[in-house]
């Protein structure tokens, strides 16, 4: 029995270690995650807070005030007051600050971290002149900021995973072959596939929304039919996007290379945690090649701030813009054989 158990064990690492791609794949990925991430959080220590700082000025002079020479807060200048307003009842704000006059500042009663921000200002002030203002309208808690980033993640590795691995297997036992003998195109095939993926992700997604809606109270300001788009449009777009990973791979070991140096980033950049505000230019403007960051940005923007169709007409835009160019390429490079 250890006889055959040794067989078996010493074939399928043979197999591994022959396995160039998958082995390469095993090696550089999370080589290149770290080098990544540290690039892109690099810049000394990072910051715990942000706050917005009400002024026309591009740069944050800490001299100011004495606050704004408090470590571990990010100041980010802000030009837009209702914008700003709504990033703090969003949590992308912690706090929001202004100096011109005498010092105001808005603060989101349900942030735990808008708390401790309160409690430095307070500090700095030394019991000065201050007024405190609270966002108007009812506060955002933490949950109803997160949960389209939750139900938007757990799209992501369904539409991914669930359609890059079955098409990589399917190509691997020669099903995709003997497919390939009927008169069935690569097209046809790719649409079939998005059109299974897509009523399941619906389902699912619809199933997780309702049972954490009824029982936690998640806020929902704005449209069903809007968000319902969104979530067929965002989905669509992600099942495109596997499709177009898993094209030509042939082995599942490569497959989940790939798709893990997909949604990685996803995962870090498109805001299902926490918000990207404060952070580099740059890295704000490379989260938005990424589909999952637009559906998070719309499902945000009606949920919590009522958006409507012409909303997220943007956001809309350009997910149909991916999907189009995705599947193109998938149906362009689809290889029917391992080889």
């Amino acid at each position: 029995m250890l006889k055959r158990i040794y067989a078996i064990f010493r074939a399928r690492n043979l197999e591994f270690v022959r396995d160039r791609s998958s082995l390469s794949w095993n090696i550089i990925l999370p080589v290149a995650l770290m080098f990544g991430l540290s690039f892109i959080f690099s810049g000394g220590t990072p910051s715990a807070y942000t706050v917005g700082v009400l002024q026309g000025e591009e740069e944050v002079d800490p001299s100011t005030h004495p606050f704004l020479e408090t470590r571990y807060i990010q100041f980010v200048a802000v030009q837009d007051f209702d914008d700003a307003m709504s990033k703090v009842a969003r949590h992308q704000l912690d706090l929001l600050v202004s100096f011109d006059e005498s010092t105001r500042y808005w603060v989101n009663p349900e942030s735990s971290n808008g708390y401790f921000v309160e409690f430095a200002l307070l500090q700095s002030t030394g019991g000065g002149n201050i007024e405190k203002e609270q966002i108007r309208g009812e506060a955002v808690r933490y949950i109803d900021w997160v949960l389209p980033g939750i139900l938007g993640m757990n799209m992501m590795f369904s539409c991914l995973f669930g359609v890059g691995y079955v098409v990589v297997r399917y190509r691997k036992n020669g099903f995709l072959k003997r497919l390939r003998a009927t008169p069935l195109r690569a097209a046809e095939f790719v649409v079939a596939q998005v059109a299974s993926r897509l009523m399941l992700i619906i389902l699912i997604t619809a199933f997780v929304y309702a049972g954490t809606s009824w029982f936690l109270e998640t806020r929902m300001d704005g449209s069903y039919p809007a968000l319902i788009l969104v979530t067929v449009i965002g989905a669509i777009s992600l099942i495109a996007m596997g499709l177009m990973v898993a094209a030509r791979v042939t082995s599942e070991e490569l497959a989940g290379g790939l798709l893990n140096l997909v949604t990685w980033p996803m995962m870090m950049l498109s805001g299902v945690w926490f918000s990207l505000e404060g952070s580099s230019e740059w890295v704000q403007q490379t989260a938005k090649v990424f589909p999952l960051t637009h559906v998070l940005d719309a499902a945000r923007g009606i949920m919590i701030d009522g958006g409507s169709f012409s909303d997220i007409l943007p956001q809309v835009a350009i997910l149909s813009l991916m999907s189009v160019v995705f599947l193109t390429v998938a149906a362009a490079v689809f290889r029917w054989g391992p080889r």
